[in-house]
């Protein structure tokens, strides 16, 4: 067995990744609310109601609505992640029932981000 390189193992990272960033391959995009206690404190469980509703409206089986813990940045409560196959994801903060709704209609279902609560683009990687 040759010894791995730092190119190898980001190919690989990148190759494990394209598998399985959104569960199954039928699956276009990934809604994530964050449900850490500062995210349900702050109203995160609303804000996955109102996601749940929304999506269900829509009728689309090609977005998976998940939950995670926290994301780290307690002060901007409640959070989610919108990750669509193909591009960078997106990190939404200081959200409301309404601003999620007004997120999966624009960026899930248009493409297009919603800047005003848009905190991050990305993924968090060390160099």
């Amino acid at each position: 067995m040759s010894k791995l390189t730092r190119a190898g193992l980001e190919e690989l990272r990148e190759e494990l990744r394209s598998r399985t960033r959104l569960g199954r391959p039928d699956r276009r995009a990934r809604l994530t609310v964050h449900l850490g206690t500062c995210g349900l404190a702050s109203g995160a469980g609303k804000v996955l109601e109102a996601a749940r509703r929304a999506l269900s409206a829509r009728a689309s089986d090609d977005v998976v609505l998940t939950t995670s813990g926290c994301a780290g940045l307690c002060c901007r409560e409640p959070m989610a992640t919108v990750e669509i196959a193909g591009h960078p994801p997106v990190k939404y903060a200081d959200l409301d029932d309404k601003s999620i709704v007004e997120i999966i209609e624009a960026h899930l279902f248009e493409g297009e981000v919603v800047e005003r609560y848009a905190l991050a683009v990305g993924e968090e990687k060390t160099a």
